[in-house]
């Protein structure tokens, strides 16, 4: 029973190896960094987005309090005139705009959070992906090392008709052989 599973582990190991070998590094590294391009571009997108909504709610707000204060205005007028009926549907018509400002602002208060966190992880996942960038201008750098050198080591070593020639006269000569 050991001896299968010894045999087992090493055919495992052995499989492993292979498969190691088959997959190429730099090609996996540059499928990686093309889907973090393009998360990255999705997550620039959602960014300006949430730029545009919390723009836009700014904006909204900036309306809703110069229309509160435009119905104060005309509910001091209702109470000066002592026009009870209109006052109460400009009571109500306030408390409307109140809430809706209410609403906008915690809209605003979550598309802030939102973005700020956003913000952060797209930092964070720009980081990364420099840090890929990298390793694979490293790894494409070493490549062209490791063939150049192949090739300064193969041009070392190769030998033409003449070298083989003089090798041999003088190993004839050494030997005194005629």
């Amino acid at each position: 029973m050991a001896l299968i599973t010894r045999i087992s582990r090493l055919f495992r190991a052995d499989f492993n190896a292979v498969l190691d070998r088959i997959e190429e590094p730099d090609v996996l590294l540059k499928q990686a960094l093309r889907e973090m391009e393009e998360d990255l571009s999705r997550d620039k997108q959602q960014v300006k987005l949430l730029q545009d909504e919390s723009s836009q709610l700014e904006v909204k707000l900036e309306q809703l309090e110069k229309d509160i204060n435009e119905t104060d205005k005309e509910l001091d007028i209702c109470f000066e005139s002592d026009e009870t009926t209109l006052a109460r549907s400009q009571v109500k018509k306030k408390l409307e705009l109140q809430r809706y400002q209410k609403h906008c602002q915690s809209k605003l208060e979550s598309t802030q959070k939102k973005l700020s966190d956003l913000n952060k992880r797209l930092d964070e996942n720009t980081a990364r992906y420099t840090s890929m960038q990298q390793k694979l201008d490293l790894l494409a750098t070493e490549d062209t090392t490791v063939k150049s050198n192949e090739f300064v080591v193969s041009a070392k070593f190769s030998l033409n008709e003449d070298d083989i020639d003089m090798a041999f006269l003088r190993e004839k000569q050494a030997r005194g052989v005629s």
